[in-house]
């Protein structure tokens, strides 16, 4: 964890710089999530990075917690949340294995790029399952390097000791949505927008 979390401090600035890579995806995956959302909902959002996307959901809902592990991601969300006079979202560096709060404290879960930088992803699906109330919603956008680049789980280790990336898991999309069902969830929605990229799901935690 603190060998990833210098990675991301180091590289923070320059990622908050960088275009959205597909614009056309990341505005319907925006619209989608969107839909699910209600003015009342209280909303996690885990591995905000520089808080983009926790800003643009916050007129949809009541309050956003916006958590990342890397300090200097969320020194520039702060920063971008108070420039735009957002009040709703709170920004705080933490993994989602530090969150001390009841079960079913949440109406939705988003964890957007992150579930294959996570050491165990199982684990946090399990607790995101148990943070959301009945009907609650997690929503995911996943790269599974599985299904197209299954020897990167040979490369991974080794570039993460050189400190050239992060930790990075490789599992393939199946494999995550057996992640999900075994947890107990429901897929509502699940959306690729080409081979080879994140798969998008929106998945509902049943009563």
């Amino acid at each position: 964890m603190e060998q990833s979390t210098k990675f991301w401090d180091k590289i923070a600035d320059r990622y908050s710089k960088q275009p959205i890579a597909d614009e056309a995806a990341y505005q319907k995956k925006l619209q989608v999530t969107q839909d699910y959302l209600q003015s009342g909902m209280e909303l996690l959002e885990i591995g905000c990075g520089t808080g983009s996307t926790a800003i643009i959901h916050a007129p949809f809902v009541k309050h956003i917690r916006a958590i990342d592990f890397s300090a200097n991601m969320i020194a520039i969300a702060q920063g971008k949340a108070t420039a735009q006079n957002i009040n709703n979202v709170t920004f705080e560096q933490a993994s989602i294995d530090e969150l001390n709060v009841p079960d079913q404290t949440f109406d939705a879960v988003l964890g957007l790029s992150i579930l294959h930088l996570l050491e165990d992803k199982e684990a946090v699906i399990t607790k995101v399952y148990n943070l959301l109330k009945p009907d609650g919603i997690f929503v995911t956008s996943t790269i599974c390097l599985g299904d197209m680049m299954a020897w990167f789980k040979w490369i991974a280790p080794i570039g993460k000791f050189l400190g050239l990336f992060p930790l990075v898991k490789v599992f393939t999309m199946q494999e995550l949505v057996d992640s999900l069902t075994s947890a107990g969830f429901e897929l509502d929605y699940q959306w690729q927008p080409d081979k080879g990229k994140a798969v998008f799901i929106v998945a509902k935690k049943t009563p």
